[in-house]
């Protein structure tokens, strides 16, 4: 894995190397804990910055055979490194096995070996005797990836402490932002949760939240307090689009059933969804905000598991339900009333590709350039075969050229090397096609490109406070 991995010609390694590689970071979209980067934490190992809540490598180690002890239980760091160890020489075709060894390479240096049994010990020390210093702590590592901006995603009765305080260092120049997840609302399916969140939603907003008026007044209230604590993006964790009609007096009636510990059908949530997300959608539209749907995931599959270790641990799988109908009646809803923001939409059936991209086409309003955005190669799929379906699906239905480009969805803070996948992956392909002459044999036209998708398209469409710059 050499400075030129992935790049298989010679234009390519030029589009990288002196255009991609040193472009800053813009992740709009992580699920990073705010509060270690507030106070800078330093982690104490190698598995705890890179193995503990990462549920990409717990799936790999159980298919390998390697028991739940090693995985989410009180195994300890060094055991659980050691099984890792033992899983990583079993990944090969699987893109664990590239990311492992890039993020070996960078921030670590290590270059000359690959992690298995045999090596392991041996870069567990190194690893461990980098972490110590001041340059690997939570924001020393943002700072060596070159991040400039990074959101985290965020419930909206948090109180965006952590984001304060780190706003308030003015030693600290990465922007961490909140993103308005509000996915809690929608949980009508789970009555006890539901109630319980309700409750808090009451107490942090001051509203006596009591039917979906009171609801969406609160999460106004929300919506704004985030706005002033920087947030210009919303995201929805979604398994579908909802489209359904419905009353107030309906929404009050499944609000007060569900809230007071009772079931309602299928047909009542969907109702009570859509009109939650399009509140949302709503609101976000008034600010000007970004609005992100994350589309076609089938949770906490394995019952006996989740009852076990939680959700976000690795059951999850790709939905196959519909998607079109209710997709395109939901943003119509919206531009009838000229009220549809800026929208990413992500989805995980790659079935759907071509489905999704050509609805958002659709709803391109002639304004804003890239305005609908068909979303990054997400989670299943933000592997090499993905990443390139993506962007030949994007290229064929769009504008490559408005793409903002990837992002990298984690928990971990070394997870950075995804945006050197993505544009070691853009690259070569578009390296690949000048030399074939489907492009234009022009370096400075496509290195353009390159910078659009990998950073300055990104500055332009989400406008965060305070982030400029023409790199």
């Amino acid at each position: 894995m050499d400075d030129d991995f992935l790049l298989e010609n010679k234009t390519a390694e030029r589009l990288y190397h002196e255009v991609a590689r040193d472009l800053p970071i813009i992740d709009y979209h992580s699920h990073l804990p705010p509060d270690l980067i507030a106070q800078d934490y330093r982690f104490p190992n190698l598995t705890a910055v890179w193995l503990r809540g990462d549920h990409y490598k717990w799936r790999a180690m159980r298919a390998n055979g390697v028991d739940e002890y090693f995985c989410t239980g009180n195994a300890s760091d060094y055991e659980v490194f050691m099984k890792w160890a033992e899983t990583v020489p079993r990944l090969l075709r699987n893109p664990l096995y590239h990311w492992t060894h890039m993020e070996l390479k960078r921030p670590f240096g290590i270059t000359d070996r690959l992690l298995c049994p045999e090596t392991a010990a041996e870069i567990w020390e190194i690893c461990n005797a980098k972490l110590a210093q001041p340059e690997f702590s939570c924001r020393g590592l943002l700072k060596q990836f070159n991040v400039v901006v990074v959101c985290t995603t965020d419930d909206p009765t948090d109180d965006l402490r952590y984001h304060r305080q780190v706003a308030q260092d003015g030693e600290f120049h990465v922007r961490v932002l909140p993103t308005f997840r509000p996915d809690r609302a929608l949980m009508v399916e789970d009555p006890d949760r539901f109630h319980h969140w309700i409750d808090k939603l009451s107490e942090v907003s001051g509203v006596e939240v009591k039917d979906f008026s009171t609801l969406i007044e609160a999460l106004r209230k929300r919506h704004d307090y985030f706005h002033q604590h920087g947030c210009r993006v919303s995201d929805h964790g979604i398994e579908q689009f909802y489209c359904e009609e419905t009353t107030e007096g309906d929404l009050n009636q499944i609000f007060r059933q569900v809230y007071n510990g009772r079931s309602v059908s299928q047909n009542e949530r969907n109702k009570f969804k859509a009109a939650v997300l399009y509140e949302c959608a709503l609101m976000d539209y008034e600010k000007g905000w970004v609005q992100q749907f994350h589309v076609g995931a089938l949770r906490n599959n394995n019952t006996r598991m989740f009852q076990l270790v939680g959700p976000d641990t690795g059951f999850d799988a790709i939905a196959d339900g519909n998607v079109a109908r209710c997709m395109v009646r939901f943003f119509d809803r919206l531009e009838m009333e000229g009220k549809l923001t800026k929208t990413i939409v992500y989805n995980l059936n790659p079935a759907v590709n071509e489905v999704v991209a050509s609805i958002l086409a659709c709803f391109q309003d002639g304004r804003i350039p890239g305005k609908m955005q068909y979303g990054a190669a997400w989670w299943f799929l933000d592997q090499r075969d993905g990443i390139l379906k993506q962007l030949e699906t994007l290229s064929n239905f769009g504008l490559l050229s408005r793409f903002v480009g990837m992002l990298t969805d984690s928990r971990s803070f070394l997870s950075f090397v995804r945006h050197e996948y993505f544009r070691r992956i853009l690259c070569n392909l578009l390296g690949s096609e000048m030399e074939r002459g489907l492009l234009p044999n022009d370096f400075d036209m496509i290195a353009e490109l390159v910078r659009d998708v990998c950073y300055r398209n990104a500055v332009q469409y989400f406008n965060f406070p305070g982030v400029t710059g023409s790199k």
